[in-house]
């Protein structure tokens, strides 16, 4: 089970936060191959802690989803299946059109700016190639809106659903600059839609941003 010796620990971080961190990160951008079989010796060396905050992340893990243990206590990173797109981008695009047309209604033009710098954070981090950090950039979009919104359901259910999301994102956001941009471009219509609020517009921008990717994706794998 090779895993990066060059990686950077998170500061203020107690043991198992960081095993939780790194494993998880090694999981969605397949470092940590699905059906992969994880060795707590070995990942304990490589992350430089005890055997005992990786078990303790192991747990945190297969809570969501990412790890299964199986009988005599070997953990495995969990398989996707090509399916799975449909389900997950479906019902996360609904989630995300309502915090949208929500969010169209009370929005402020400070909220709107700052969704305008996390979506030039968002350009910038494709146009340079890194995918890890798009996606995080995304989520923080997607997040604010969803915030603004103020609905603790839709919080919550898409909080759960974005774990498993990002496994089949990093995979599209690693696509050619030409094929992602288009993520840029819809973020900015949202934004647009925003300022004008025009809910309708917006539900249905978001719903765009969501369906569009699960389309290239099942293509794509």
């Amino acid at each position: 089970m090779p895993v990066p010796k060059d990686f950077v620990s998170p500061a203020r971080m107690s043991a198992k936060e960081r095993a939780f961190s790194q494993i998880q990160r090694w999981i969605i951008d397949g470092t940590l191959q699905p059906g992969e079989k994880l060795l707590d010796a070995e990942l304990a060396e490589s992350l430089g802690v005890s055997r005992t905050p990786i078990r303790e992340a192991f747990q945190l893990l297969e809570v969501q989803g990412l790890v299964s243990t199986h009988p005599g206590k070997e953990t495995k990173v969990t398989t996707i299946e090509k399916g799975d797109i449909f389900k997950l981008y479906s019902t996360m695009a609904a989630l995300q059109s309502l915090a949208a047309e929500v969010t169209a209604q009370a929005i402020t033009a400070e909220q709107i700016e700052q969704l305008r710098a996390i979506n030039l954070d968002f350009a910038h981090t494709i146009r340079s190639g890194q995918a890890y950090q798009a996606m995080e950039a995304d989520e923080q979009f997607h997040n604010l809106i969803v915030e603004l919104a103020q609905n603790p359901y839709i919080d919550s259910f898409s909080s759960s659903l974005q774990i498993h999301i990002r496994r089949f994102k990093y995979v599209f956001l690693k696509q050619p600059i030409q094929a992602t941009q288009a993520s840029v471009n819809e973020h900015s219509a949202i934004i647009a839609a925003f300022e004008s609020k025009d809910s309708d517009r917006a539900r249905e921008l978001m719903r765009q941003n969501f369906i569009r990717p699960m389309q290239e994706l099942h293509e794509l794998i």
